[in-house]
This record gives structure tokens, sequence and C-alpha cells, in this order.
């Protein structure tokens, strides 16, 4: 693949857009969000996170408690490809509330 085909392969991917939880022990505190792109918020997460620079203040304190080792990132729900803009923005927003009802979870972000 030349690297006219990789820019353009890149372009035309498809973003993964749903929720995600986040946890550092299995019957620790859990975190969810959602987001219109899954891979990005998993970055940006732990880019902030390692900055000590996170929004939150008891997610920032749970790193600096358990450290990266013990952080876990999961995939709850997908959204599907083909939703229109106003669509997944909504869903999106349901789905949060749903999945932090579901598992008495708190808020990434507020």
């Amino acid at each position: 693949m030349n690297r006219k085909e990789a820019i353009a392969e890149y372009k035309n991917r498809k973003t993964p857009r749903g929720t995600f939880v986040v946890r550092f022990a299995d019957n620790g505190t859990v975190w969810v969000d959602a987001t219109p792109d899954l891979y990005a918020a998993k970055n940006g997460l732990l880019a902030t996170l390692r900055m000590g620079l996170h929004r939150n203040p008891e997610l920032q304190a749970e790193w600096n408690a358990h450290g990266e080792t013990a952080f876990r990132y999961e995939v709850l729900e997908k959204l599907e490809d083909d939703l229109a803009p106003m669509v997944w923005r909504d869903l999106l927003k349901d789905k949060r509330k749903e999945w932090l009802e579901r598992l008495g979870a708190r808020a990434i972000t507020p």
C-alpha cells in the first residue's frame, strides 16, 4: 500500500461511537461515559491521567493510588455506523444514562 492509499484508508475508516467503562479494581469504583470516538476517548483519558491533569478529581485520585497497571478501559456498547448525527448524539446521551444506572457507576465527565 502506498502513502496515498494509506491516507485514503485512514480518512474513510469508521469511527466507533459508544459507551465505555473505566475501573481500577474488580470490586472498586466504576466510571462510565459515552463518546463519538472510542479510540480518541481512551487515548485522551490515558494522556490526562498520566499527566495528573484529569478534570475528575476522584478518577485522578484512583489513578494516583492504583496506577496504570490496574487501569481497565472496556467498551460497553458500540453504536451502528450508519446513524445520522442527530440520532447518534441523542442515543449516546441515553446510553450513557442507561449504563450509569445499570452499573451504579459514576460519570467521568459532568
